[in-house]
């Protein structure tokens, strides 16, 4: 079984194309890469193989004289992102490769993690999609109100997990079959069938299944 190497990206947005049949079919459009591998990770030097990739270009005065220093022994420029990909097997790239677009095919399925858009403090009925109390009669104040969450009797205190109000979105989400509809690699651009986490813009990270 190959493994499932992954990629950095951006989502740019969404969009729709047109299939044979005529049918329109909505995607989203990610730019993944170029992903310079800025250090390799085997099992015989580290204990286990993996490969770190970086993704967004920095300037010298975003970068500390650290990082500055795991990259020129890379060999490529700053970045602003790394990230580590475990592998099964030991890494066939080699210290300084690049990822692209080319890592994927059409028709291929991939999993997308990206960050959910942040929606702030919410309430329960918006949050959890509560119906609310009723409204009529007259005699109801607690429209919107969370009511009875729990009992002095039992347990005696409020459930842990129980449903309210709090910070709703802004976690991490994962797309776990996404369709690849077209690949550009021209453009380092990738389309996958339907959404994927996050606002445009937004940071993603696509593996192979």
């Amino acid at each position: 079984m190959a493994d499932k190497i992954g990629i950095l990206g951006r989502k740019l947005g969404m969009t729709r194309i047109f299939g044979d049949d005529g049918a329109a079919v909505p995607v989203t459009v990610i730019q993944v890469g170029p992903c310079p591998i800025t250090q390799v990770k085997t099992t015989e030097t580290d204990g286990y193989n993996a490969l770190q990739i970086a993704f967004v270009e920095a300037k010298e005065k975003h970068s500390n004289k650290a990082m500055q220093g795991h990259f020129a022994k890379a060999g490529t420029g700053l970045y602003r992102t790394l990230k580590e990909v475990r592998l099964e097997s030991a890494p066939q790239q080699q210290l300084g490769d690049t990822l692209t677009a080319d890592l994927f095919a059409v028709g291929e399925v991939v999993k997308v993690t990206g960050k959910s858009i942040g929606k702030g403090y919410q309430g329960r009925m918006r949050r959890w999609n509560f119906h609310g109390c009723k409204d009529t009669h007259g005699d109801e104040k607690v429209h919107r109100n969370n009511g009875s969450i729990g009992n002095n009797t039992f347990p005696g205190h409020v459930i842990k997990g129980r449903k309210m109000a709090g910070h709703w979105g802004n976690e991490t989400v994962t797309q776990p079959s996404a369709l690849i509809i077209a690949v550009r690699p021209e453009d380092n651009v990738i389309l996958v069938k339907g959404a994927v986490p996050g606002p445009k813009n937004g940071l993603v990270f696509v593996r192979k299944q």
